[in-house]
């Protein structure tokens, strides 16, 4: 069994001892029980992480030691990006947990004309803090040391117009006549991967994520769940040329 992990905002310590972070220690010592002698593991969210065991417990304060390298490498060489069109909550939160276990390293919600969810102002900074919590959480849970970037609410067509001129490997999820992933070429280092709202890209938005780059793409002959297609595109990617193959 692994030992459980732990963000902790950088810079790691570079002694010997450290203490965790408030949220992290009432997690360790009320949530798991840890106990005086317990091994864990903390990372920086850049890559970076120590093993450790836990030396004392006082209080709100769990107090580390023994702290030492971990030389483990969980990311894929393939650099994917989501960009997914916003949707109800639950299901974003959803979609950003998973992508973050199989390995994006880039997650761009976007606003489109059919997504569920609107936000701006105030409520989209609460959200985005609320989607960079849950990446911490599912970096915690599947080992990678390195959180994907989290990009703000985009409105769909002034992305697409950044897009571009970005290089490596652009796909849009489309149903009806859109080619597979084997029939493209491999991505030069970089894919991003553009997923639809529940009902779908409107005929425009199509054309122009076409006209920035993207190719269409079907995974499969059914028409899948916006939360299910960005899933399935990731492990998709991952398995012809990320680090699942």
């Amino acid at each position: 069994m692994s030992a459980p992990r732990f963000y902790c905002p950088p810079p790691l310590p570079q002694s010997a001892h450290a203490e965790l972070p408030p949220a992290a220690a009432h997690h360790a010592s009320r949530v798991l029980r840890l106990r005086v002698g317990d091994a864990v593991q903390i990372f920086d969210g850049l890559g970076n992480a120590l093993d450790a065991t836990i030396n004392a417990i006082n209080g709100k304060h769990v107090l580390l030691g023994n702290l030492q390298t971990f030389m483990g490498q969980q990311e894929s060489g393939l650099q994917i990006v989501l960009a997914q069109a916003m949707c109800t909550s639950d299901k974003m939160d959803w979609v950003v947990q998973k992508a973050t276990e199989l390995g994006a390293a880039e997650i761009v919600p976007v606003q489109t004309q059919r997504s569920v969810a609107k936000l701006s102002g105030p409520r989209a900074e609460k959200r985005t803090e609320h989607w960079r919590n849950v990446t911490v959480s599912a970096c915690e849970q599947c080992g990678r040391n390195t959180l994907p970037q989290l990009h703000a609410p985009h409105d769909l067509g002034a992305w697409l117009n950044e897009q571009r001129n970005v290089p490596g490997g652009k796909f849009i999820l489309l149903p009806g006549g859109a080619s597979n992933l084997h029939s493209q070429p491999k991505p030069q280092g970089r894919a991003t991967l553009l997923i639809g709202p529940e009902g779908g890209f409107t005929a425009d938005e199509a054309n122009i994520a076409q006209q920035a780059g993207f190719a269409p793409i079907l995974l499969g002959p059914r028409v899948l769940r916006t939360e299910t297609a960005a899933i399935a595109g990731i492990a998709a990617l991952q398995t012809l040329w990320g680090d699942f193959n």
